[in-house]
């Protein structure tokens, strides 16, 4: 099999990171830097910044988290303070699906299998990914209106969205998409400061959690992820 899809089965990093560290001469096949696309083949050693990686036989892990703000979505531990690996210490390797920004707080989904986390950041299944945000001021019905049609950010026009007043100062929003910040600058262009933004749903996975909080996914909700995925 390919490299950066070995180094996603082994649970080492997803095939996009892999790509990056191989672009970077930081994996050796046999003692030797291979080129972009080299296979791994049975009985070869694969080393990662000098340390082996090999595949292994236990089952996947699936962890839905509940993020605090202030928790760093990054696998990366020069990030001393507040990383999600260090804030959940789980005994092995595990890196999350996707990001949730510094000042959100909700739902991130964890795991060690690099195949999923490519189907899942890929997925533009129609069940999205659900958030609660309060903003700084009144929300019309003009606001809601504009912010389900589209919103010019990040030079693009935001996919509509299904959005719904849920208080004076409250909506929740529903996404197919995941651009940088983006809710913060959907509400931005309309001059609305997001004052709380809270991710309560990935696709089926509802958040049940206290904040800080983390727990396995269970055997129905990984069978219907898997299923939606597979649509």
């Amino acid at each position: 099999m390919r490299i950066n899809k070995f180094l996603s089965r082994a649970g080492y990093c997803s095939r996009r990171q892999a790509d990056k560290l191989l672009a970077e001469g930081k994996i050796n096949i046999n003692g030797r830097s291979p080129e972009m696309g080299a296979k791994v083949n049975p009985g070869d050693e694969v080393r990662v910044q000098g340390k082996l990686v090999e595949l292994q036989n236990e089952k996947p892990t699936y962890l839905a988290f509940n993020k605090p703000v202030g928790v760093v979505c990054t696998t990366d531990r020069k990030v001393e303070k507040n990383n999600i690996v260090d804030y959940i210490n789980y005994h092995k390797r595990i890196y999350p699906i996707g990001r949730l920004d510094k000042s959100s707080q909700g739902l991130i989904l964890l795991t060690d299998d690099g195949e999923i986390v490519n189907r899942i950041l890929r997925s533009r299944n129609d069940r999205g990914k659900e958030y609660v945000v309060r903003v700084d001021r009144p929300v019309t019905d003009d606001f809601i209106q504009k912010m389900g049609a589209g919103v010019p950010i990040l030079d693009t026009v935001t996919k509509k969205c299904e959005v719904r007043k849920t208080g004076s100062r409250e909506f929740h929003i529903i996404l197919t998409q995941g651009l940088n910040r983006q809710i913060r600058r959907m509400c931005a262009h309309f001059d609305y400061e997001v004052v709380k933004l809270e991710r309560i749903r990935i696709m089926n996975i509802k958040l049940d959690l206290p904040i800080g909080k983390y727990r396995e996914l269970r055997e129905g909700e990984l069978r219907e992820l898997q299923n939606l995925l597979s649509r």
